[in-house]
């Protein structure tokens, strides 16, 4: 029996094309389904959240999740990662270093139960961290098949030190932009911020996306390309958000 994306609990943006947002940390996880094909956007904050997606996903797609695209390297979008350790994996170049390091995994565990994860599960995730990442300096197509493709452009550093963002053509485009954007709250910063080339990153997004695309934030409602002006403004100002 074919499931609908409302049924799970997933927005459908656009054929074949969709996201969730999971609950704790209102983080974003997408999925674009091609022919025999499925790329996840991001993997969630915990091993259950992980295996959740791949569930859910394989429920949407029809197959498992072949490919899995990593925003960036904080904790409540990759450490569910562990539930895909077969897939392509995707990240901004440096990511693999700095997750595979263990001064990174320590970051992350701690990072993840400061922020509320239980220890253990966060202790898990680190220890079966999932697929290296193929890193992506610049840009790099997808053909996912059926004539669905997607576009992997690396941004940072900006809210992160290893900022990637998914272009998804059709109508509409669909960008998912990982915590660049953020709709729920204000822009977060953190220690692996740089401020300084936030604003550019958004600039390079939105001559990506265009006026027309849907654009899907790191945390909160999808918007519009006014919003992602908006947001690109508020960081070029002199206050920012301390996460």
């Amino acid at each position: 029996m074919t499931v609908t994306w409302e049924e799970l609990g997933w927005e459908r943006i656009a054929p074949g094309v969709g996201r969730c947002r999971l609950p704790g940390w209102d983080a974003t996880a997408g999925l674009v389904v091609g022919r025999r094909t499925a790329l996840l956007i991001d993997a969630g904050a915990s091993p259950a959240e992980g295996a959740r997606l791949r569930a859910e996903a394989r429920a949407l797609a029809g197959v498992d999740v072949t490919h899995l695209a990593l925003t960036h390297a904080h904790f409540d979008h990759v450490l569910g990662a562990g539930a895909f350790p077969r897939v392509e994996a995707y990240g901004a170049r440096g990511m693999a270093s700095a997750m595979g390091s263990a001064a990174g995994r320590d970051t992350l565990r701690a990072d993840a139960v400061a922020h509320g994860l239980d220890p253990a599960e966060a202790a898990e995730a680190v220890a079966a961290p999932g697929p290296v990442p193929r890193e992506v300096a610049g840009e790099r197509a997808l053909d996912l098949g059926g004539g669905r493709r997607a576009l992997l452009v690396r941004l940072g550093p900006a809210h992160a030190a290893h900022d990637m963002a998914v272009l998804v053509p059709g109508e509409p485009v669909v960008v998912f932009c990982g915590d660049l954007v953020e709709e729920s709250g204000p822009p977060q910063e953190g220690p692996d911020t740089d401020r300084g080339r936030w604003p550019a990153a958004l600039d390079r997004l939105l001559a990506l996306g265009g006026d027309d695309a849907r654009y899907v934030p790191g945390h909160g409602a999808v918007v519009d390309a006014d919003f992602v002006r908006a947001q690109r403004a508020s960081l070029a100002g002199p206050s920012g958000v301390s996460r």
